[in-house]
């Protein structure tokens, strides 16, 4: 049975945590926290560490965010990825220090080698485009001329989004193009009617919804999770810091 978050946000805000900012500024959020108590690891939590597959890393993000969050008022599913990526930075960075060593290939030699990158040294990623005073962003369709209202994808959103393709039929290619844009816009035109949303979505061009993709990628507040190194070649590569299992798996 799910616990309430309430009532576990009460119980441990007496535990040991610290105050993390949150990239998005809390502007997205009925409350508009710009930043939210998060609790250190322990070693109860290493039991999720330990027992997560590579398969359910998605899963493991929500188990950490809801035994880590200490807040009555805002839930793990609501947070945009953005807060959710500086969450997970702040637990690794407390538990096992700020260096992510990683293993990349020489795109002249084709030689393996590895770089260290420091997890605090990243920066949010600068925008002059905010939402309204609900957190959505008001655009015109490039192609269709439309106003729509759009909004950013939740940690709940995501976990939904993922859900539906693994229950999708083998056989058949999952529409995660269409699940997106429905979680993505909130009205056309005005009109918040998820059934006319939906029908719109179907014919939509593709140049408004790669309009709505790179517009939401450009604009939602966020870590700038990519780093450019340079080979023993002197070749310069892009790495791009991923979550999940993974992020924390060299630890054990």
């Amino acid at each position: 049975m799910e616990q309430d978050i309430s009532v576990y946000g009460q119980m441990n805000f007496s535990l040991p945590h610290d105050v993390v900012p949150l990239p998005t500024g809390g502007i997205f959020y009925k409350n508009k926290k710009k930043s939210i108590k998060v609790g250190y690891l322990t070693a109860t939590d290493e039991n999720i560490l330990l027992n997560a597959t590579t398969n359910n890393k998605e899963g493991v993000v929500l188990q950490l965010m809801r035994s880590k969050i200490y807040e009555t008022d805002l839930r793990p599913e609501e947070l945009l990825t953005g807060d959710v990526e500086a969450i997970l930075i702040f637990l690794r960075n407390t538990a096992f220090g700020t260096n992510y060593d990683i293993t990349l290939t020489d795109p002249q030699t084709q030689k393996r080698f590895n770089v260290t990158i420091l997890l605090d040294e990243l920066n949010i990623k600068k925008t002059d485009v905010k939402p309204n005073e609900d957190g959505l962003f008001v655009v015109r369709l490039p192609k269709s001329g439309n106003e729509v209202k759009i909004k950013p994808l939740s940690l709940g959103d995501s976990l939904e989004i993922e859900r539906m393709i693994e229950s999708y039929p083998s056989n058949r290619v999952a529409p995660k193009v269409t699940w997106r844009l429905n979680k993505q816009i909130v009205s056309i035109d005005g009109d918040t009617d998820k059934g006319m949303i939906a029908k719109f979505i179907e014919t939509m061009p593709i140049m408004d919804s790669k309009f709505i993709r790179n517009f939401l990628n450009e604009n939602e507040p966020r870590l700038d999770l990519q780093k450019e190194v340079t080979a023993p070649s002197g070749e310069k590569v892009i790495v791009d810091i991923a979550f999940g299992v993974e992020f924390f798996r060299p630890f054990y």
